[in-house]
């Protein structure tokens, strides 16, 4: 499970993206910088004469799995464009079969080409015309599922991997979470459209007066849950319900805020891994990224610190890299 969103522009015309990455903890992830002038090939499809090549252009830092840099499930470039690898299962995603024509590029390659290459929405859009998305296992024992989302500050796309063939969708909202598509997730806000940030007025009933009981009865029947739908809906109306930001800060401080209303803390849900043994699904890390201030920030699920990668004081001359994250951090001491 994961959620992802993109504020509005702050008054200063700050943008960023959250978003959150639920999964056991098993999966070994850590945060990589690609430099700017990676030399990419995608990861052998079998069967496949060979996968597609690329050489970056921009520098790229995000979290990636399995220790390989170039395997991102999350990143920004310093163009200030990210993308963001989320969960699709349940049949809500069908890879191609390889070509062998160099145009075969794996799920798990697809960031690393696309926020190496590319400078806007509208890039990736082009660029996404001559990819052939298969899948492979990067080391989870199967083939993960994914939809890609992908962001600029004024524009958004969702990458889905439909039965008859990929599609790319214009996402106006800019928010995601996981199955079904987009095009359900939009058609269900249709079930939502009474909620609104502001208290209803009293009613009278037989000459009784009824008043609202407390503050957010405008908000009664935004779902809690978390499920896809209703972590779409909550997503959704807490981006566009929240005050304006003045400026870059205060908009990375919403997105945490936003963020913090997805938090999985272990035990809450529960799935059967190897063995029949039940494993915990947690929020592994959440991420804010700041597209107009090229900031990369994180914490993770045994650290509330929140870490900030400046993309802008990132050396991307130096080799594809990754760095271990901080998983043992704790509450602050202070003296009164």
């Amino acid at each position: 499970m994961c959620t992802n969103f993109k504020t509005k522009p702050a008054k200063d015309g700050s943008v960023v993206v959250g978003r959150s990455l639920e999964f056991p903890t098993a999966m070994p992830t850590a945060l990589a910088v690609l430099p700017s002038d990676f030399q990419g090939s995608s990861l052998a499809v079998p069967g496949a004469v060979a996968g597609k090549s690329w050489k970056a252009k921009f520098g790229v830092v995000g979290m990636c799995g399995f220790g390989n840099p170039a395997w991102l499930l999350d990143g920004l470039n310093t163009e200030g464009l990210s993308a963001h690898l989320l969960y699709m299962p349940g049949g809500y995603c069908t890879y191609q079969l390889p070509k062998g024509d160099g145009s075969d590029v794996s799920e798990v390659d697809l960031i690393a080409l696309l926020l190496g290459t590319c400078s806007s929405v509208a890039e990736a859009k082009q660029a996404m015309l001559s990819v052939n998305v298969v899948g492979v296992d990067p080391g989870m024992g199967f083939v993960p599922p994914i939809h890609c989302l992908v962001h600029d500050a004024t524009a958004s796309i969702a990458i889905e991997f439909h039965s008859d063939g990929m599609r790319i969708l214009d996402n106006p909202m800019g928010v995601a979470t996981n199955s079904p598509y987009l095009d359900w997730h939009l058609t269900n806000v249709q079930n939502y459209v009474g909620l609104s940030n502001q208290n209803p007025t009293g009613i009278k009933l037989d000459g009784q007066s009824f008043a609202a009981i407390g503050q957010g009865q405008g908000l009664k029947g935004l779902p809690g849950d978390y499920t896809p739908p209703a972590r779409f809906v909550r997503a959704l109306a807490m981006v566009e319900l929240a005050e304006q930001a003045k400026d870059s800060r205060e908009t990375e401080q919403l997105a945490l805020h936003i963020l913090n209303s997805f938090d999985i803390p272990p035990g809450l849900i529960q799935e059967e891994g190897a063995g029949g043994v039940l494993t915990d699904e947690v929020t592994v890390w959440d991420t804010i990224v700041n597209l107009t201030a090229g900031r990369f920030a994180f914490r993770t699920v045994s650290d509330p610190t929140v870490y900030v990668v400046d993309l802008a004081r990132t050396d991307f001359t130096k080799p594809a890299r990754t760095s271990e994250l901080s998983w043992t951090g704790d509450f602050i001491t202070v003296t009164v």
